[in-house]
C-alpha cells in the first residue's frame, strides 16, 4: 500500500531537519493538539526512531480557556500513542501587560520550551507552523507597513528553533493526520473575530483566493523566503555595526552618534530599532513611525526631550548617544 502523499509531504520537511542529529540525541516536539502539531509530531516520531532519535513531546497550556487543562492532559494521551519516547505538560501564566494577549501567549510558550529543552538537553525543538501560517504572517506584516522584517515572516529557524513545514500546507497536515487516524483538536481561538489572525485566516485570504485566483497563500511564503535572505544579511551588517556603537551601562542603552554618523541610513535605522528592542521595547508595537522619530535624534537635533516608545520606553539624546532608558514610574 503505497504512502499517503499528505503524510509523505510531512515527513519530507521534518528528515533535512533530523538528519544532522546524532543517533541517540533527543529532539522537542511543540504540540497543541491541532492538526499541524500532531502531524508533526507523528513525522517526527516516524523519521526520529529511524535515525535512532529520542523523540519528546510537549504541550504548554496557557490558561486562557475554560477546560484547558483537560484538553492539556488529552494532548499528552495522544503524543504518548503517537510513540512519543517521553511527554512533558507545563502550565504558563499569560501577562499580558503592555502588550496584547496573542503575543503575551506566544512568549510564555517559548520561554517554556526553551526551558524543557534546556532540561532535557534537545539541541532541536521542532515547532507546527505551515505555509498557510507564513502566508497569513506575512499578509498582517503588509497591513502594518512595519518593513522587510515583517514581510519576511516566520524563520525557519532561530536558535533550537526549527519550522520543518513552512513548504507544507495546513490542508496536508489536516490529511495526514485523517490518514493516520489522529482526530486533531480544532482550536476556537483559530476562528474567533477579535484576532487578528483568525480574521486573516477566515476572511481575508480566502477573499483573496477567490479574487485573485489560488495560489496567493503561496506567493506570500515565497515572498516571505526571497526576503528572509536580504533581512539574515542585513541582520549581519546591522550587528558588525551595533558591536561597536552599543554599550549597556545598568539598565538603558547608549547607541554611539559618532559610531552612528557614517552609516547608512538604513542600516542606522535598524541600528536603532534593535537597541530600542534590546531595551524593552516591545518588538510588535514598535513602528517605523517611531524609528524615523528616534532617527531625527541623530539627524534632525533640535533639542527635542524625549520620544516616547512603547514599553514604556523613551529615547532620548545625551552625552554623544541616543539612550533608550526605562520611563521613570511607568506610565
Amino acid at each position: 500500500m503505497s504512502l499517503d502523499p499528505a503524510v509523505a509531504a510531512v515527513r519530507r520537511g521534518v528528515r533535512p531537519v533530523l538528519d544532522p542529529l546524532d543517533p541517540g540525541a533527543a529532539v522537542l516536539v511543540a504540540c497543541s493538539g491541532g492538526a499541524d502539531s500532531l502531524a508533526l509530531l507523528a513525522a517526527a516520531v516516524f523519521e526520529g526512531h529511524a535515525r535512532g532519535l529520542r523523540v519528546l513531546g510537549a504541550t504548554v497550556d496557557h490558561g486562557l480557556q475554560a477546560g484547558s487543562a483537560e484538553l492539556a492532559e488529552r494532548v499528552v494521551g495522544q503524543m504518548a500513542a503517537l510513540g512519543a519516547d517521553e511527554t512533558i505538560g507545563a502550565r504558563v501564566s499569560v501577562e499580558g501587560a503592555g502588550q496584547g494577549v496573542e503575543a503575551a501567549a506566544r512568549e510564555a510558550r517559548y520561554a517554556v520550551l526553551e526551558e524543557i529543552a534546556e532540561r532535557f538537553d534537545t539541541p532541536v525543538a521542532l515547532l507546527g507552523h505551515t505555509r498557510d501560517d507564513q502566508a497569513e504572517t506575512v499578509l498582517m506584516g503588509l497591513a502594518r507597513g512595519s518593513g522587510g522584517r515583517s514581510i519576511a515572516g516566520m524563520r525557519r529557524g532561530f536558535d533550537r528553533f526549527r519550522r520543518p513545514l513552512l513548504d507544507v500546507t495546513r490542508a496536508q497536515t489536516e490529511a495526514a493526520c485523517a490518514a493516520e487516524g489522529i482526530e486533531p483538536w480544532q482550536d476556537p481561538f483559530n476562528d474567533d473575530p477579535r484576532f487578528t489572525r483568525s480574521r486573516v485566516r477566515t476572511t481575508v485570504l480566502p477573499m483573496l483566493e477567490q479574487e485573485l485566483g489560488p495560489g496567493v497563500a503561496a506567493a506570500l511564503a515565497r515572498t516571505a523566503d526571497a526576503l528572509r535572505e536580504d533581512m539574515e544579511y542585513l541582520d549581519r551588517l546591522t550587528d558588525a555595526l551595533l558591536e561597536t556603537a552599543l554599550t549597556r551601562p545598568g539598565r538603558d542603552v547608549h547607541v554611539s552618534l559618532s559610531a552612528l554618523a557614517g552609516a547608512d541610513v538604513a542600516l542606522r535605522r535598524r541600528a536603532l530599532r534593535r537597541a530600542a528592542v534590546l531595551a524593552g521595547a516591545i518588538d510588535a508595537e514598535l513602528f517605523r513611525e517611531h524609528v524615523l522619530a528616534v532617527d531625527e535624534l541623530v539627524t534632525g537635533w533640535r533639542g527635542q526631550q524625549w520620544i516616547d516608545l512603547p514599553g514604556p520606553l523613551r529615547a532620548v539624546r545625551r552625552d554623544g548617544a541616543v539612550v533608550f532608558e526605562p520611563v521613570p514610574g511607568g506610565r
